[in-house]
């Protein structure tokens, strides 16, 4: 009976606390609404209200704060959703009153009020799980408390609460989304592909293969460059197929993880950055659109509205990129690096434990691909077979870059090759083409009787298991990045990095706030999605488009779209929350706090070089070329002198 009691009061209990957690219910005699509101708000940061309904009339709308001041009203048709845009609330304020009202004077009230913090808070999620990840290479347990913390800012500083909003709130809209869940499939299906080329000798063939070719670690690093800049089309793919197909190769010469993951993380993006035909291209000229079509609308001069409102985004993108110099001066800086076999910092740290048998990850090390699992080795007495290993990875590559142009043919029809690949949906070409490569890959070991199809299949599922750790921190990165967009982390960082500047000084603190946005958020997208449209409306009403509208000008109109596309992928390089980071170390089969400590002192070089000669000096004249070959001297210069040799007999 007492144990009844209990179970019963413990019910009763958690029924209250849930139902504290629930938003007010609106008092409805009119017509049915629905208010969409942030989860928090930030002082002194705008933010905006969606107000739908389901009501066939139409009628009106009107935003009150509790004491009674009107904030806003308008109208709300049939079916419709309004967006009520720039509020800026007092705690006075708290809660809101929407009050829509029907033709027959029938009215719905919804009070509003989420919690209002300073907008620092906004900054805490991301900056304490960094920060913890980096202090104590513990890089799950890190990133959960940091999607904790958002979610006990957005219960209400309620602890308890926070705990069921990380999983319901932040945890699971991750794994459902759509393109999250396209990402974890395709992951699976690529390491499943890997365990059954394991398994069937293939692997080891192609590194029995090139054995004669990649004699040093030199030529094994070099061919992992190439074919980064080969696989040009989407960074997913390009990232996890050349991680997975150098890692034996790069292993056998004693290459470090971390160098691996290095050569993986810095040229996937950026060749797709700068590539013509590549799943981010359609994306770009779409967000560089919006930006020409806003400024369009709120400049005074005609002539320059009119070139703005007629100006190709596809121009302007071609346009930018003799300014994107992070990403093309990383591609320098991975060249030098593997040329002169100098490193410095934690990598070169790194790099003299693996040739000097250490191992080629660190001990200790939390790999996010179990490379040791058992299920993954050849089996013994088997033909080892270099194309067991290749004809899958092939199937992948041209699988995904023949879905992409089929997928996007049949969106836009007879368009040019960069039209249809950019409105080509990139996630399911990913998984057509590891689904391909997975059936060529299973087909080759039972049909030349290398593997039943029982051990094929079991080959199948270890690849897919090691997967597992490199699951839970892609899902808890995506969950942190959706904590600093509830949060409106971006909004906070944009407001406080903009300001009245000199034209001159647009490109490189573009460069700036898009870095610290995409780093504190995890995405390059995103924050590319935020700024564009905001800085090309600014640059032009500080007087950088000057000449654009006779064709002769515009460069820091253009220098400043380069910014935001560079500036992206440098935060996204750098931020242990970043997915492109996360798939870096799991292709490499790499401690992931390994690394981002071994990546960031390069990425901050290139970095620095790239904000001082390329946006600050072609803003002030200097032509790109000079500052292409004064970076590139630049970044030599750092490696003969500060650099040091990683081979043991030439140290």
């Amino acid at each position: 009976m007492r144990t009844t009691q209990r179970c019963a009061s413990i019910a009763l209990l958690t029924l209250a606390v849930l139902r504290s957690a629930s938003p007010a219910e609106a008092f409805q005699e009119g017509p049915e609404i629905t208010v969409d509101a942030p989860a928090v708000l930030l002082s002194g940061v705008p933010f905006d209200l969606s107000i739908s309904t389901a009501s066939e009339s139409a009628g009106t709308y009107v935003v009150t704060s509790s004491e009674g001041r009107s904030l806003a009203s308008g109208d709300l048709g049939p079916r419709e959703t309004a967006e009520v845009r720039g509020l800026e609330v007092r705690s006075s304020d708290l809660p809101l009153t929407v009050t829509v009202t029907a033709p027959d004077g029938a009215s719905t009230v919804n009070e509003v009020s989420p919690p209002r913090f300073p907008g620092w808070v906004s900054l805490l999620p991301p900056l304490v799980a960094i920060a913890l990840a980096l202090i104590f290479r513990e890089v799950v347990v890190s990133l959960f408390f940091g999607v904790w913390i958002g979610a006990f800012f957005v219960a209400g500083l309620n602890p308890l609460n926070a705990v069921w909003r990380t999983v319901d709130t932040f945890v699971v809209p991750s794994v459902a989304d759509p393109s999250n869940a396209s990402i974890l499939v395709f992951s699976g299906l690529l390491g499943a592909m890997v365990g059954v080329m394991s398994r069937s000798g293939g692997t080891r063939g192609i590194v029995e293969a090139v054995r004669p070719l990649a004699t040093t670690p030199r030529r094994a690093q070099l061919a992992t460059f190439l074919g980064g800049c080969a696989i040009f089309f989407d960074d997913y793919a390009n990232t996890l197929i050349i991680g997975n197909t150098f890692r034996p190769i790069t292993d056998r010469l004693k290459v470090s993880r971390e160098k691996l993951a290095y050569l993986v993380d810095s040229t996937a993006a950026p060749v797709v950055t700068i590539a013509f035909v590549s799943t981010w291209v359609g994306f770009e000229i779409s967000l560089i659109e919006t930006g020409l079509d806003i400024a369009a609308s709120q400049t005074t001069d005609p002539a320059m509205a009119a070139a703005l409102a007629s100006a190709s985004p596809f121009t302007v993108f071609l346009s930018s990129i003799p300014y994107l110099f992070y990403p093309l001066l990383t591609l320098m800086m991975v060249a030098m690096i593997v040329m002169l076999q100098r490193d410095f910092g934690p990598m070169h740290a790194a790099e003299t434990r693996a040739r000097t048998g250490g191992g080629v990850f660190r001990p200790g090390s939390q790999l996010l691909v179990d490379t040791e699992t058992s299920g993954l080795d050849a089996k013994d007495g088997i033909p080892l077979r270099w194309y067991n290993a290749a004809l899958p990875v092939l199937t992948v590559v041209f699988t995904v870059l023949f879905g992409l142009y089929f997928d996007g043919r049949a969106v836009v029809g007879d368009a040019t090759l960069w039209d249809t690949f950019g409105a080509a949906d990139p996630f399911r070409a990913i998984l057509w083409g590891s689904i391909a490569g997975c059936i060529v890959a299973i087909g080759l070991a039972v049909g030349q009787r290398i593997l039943t199809l029982k051990e094929a299949l079991d080959g199948w599922v270890a690849g897919a298991r090691a997967m597992m750790m490199a699951f839970v921190i892609l899902v808890l990165a995506w969950s942190l990045g959706e904590v600093t967009q509830q949060l409106g982390t971006a909004r906070y960082l944009t407001l406080l990095l903009t300001g009245n500047l000199a034209p001159e000084l647009m490109p490189v603190l573009t460069f700036a706030t898009a870095a610290v946005i995409s780093f504190c958020t995890g995405t390059s997208w995103a924050t590319m999605t935020i700024l564009l449209p905001l800085v090309v409306p600014l640059i032009v009403a500080l007087g950088g488009a000057t000449g654009f509208e006779t064709g002769a000008g515009g460069t820091l109109l253009v220098a400043t779209v380069s910014s935001v596309l560079a500036g992206s992928i440098f935060g996204d390089h750098c931020s242990p929350i970043s997915d492109t980071t996360v798939l870096s170390s799991m292709a490499s089969a790499c401690d992931h706090v390994d690394h981002v400590r071994t990546q960031l002192p390069y990425a901050v070089a290139v970095a620095v070089v790239a904000m001082l000669l390329g946006s600050l000096g072609t803003a002030y004249g200097m032509p790109p070329l000079i500052a292409y070959v004064v970076g590139g001297a630049v970044l030599f210069g750092l490696l003969r002198f500060v650099g040091r040799p990683v081979d043991p007999a030439r140290e």
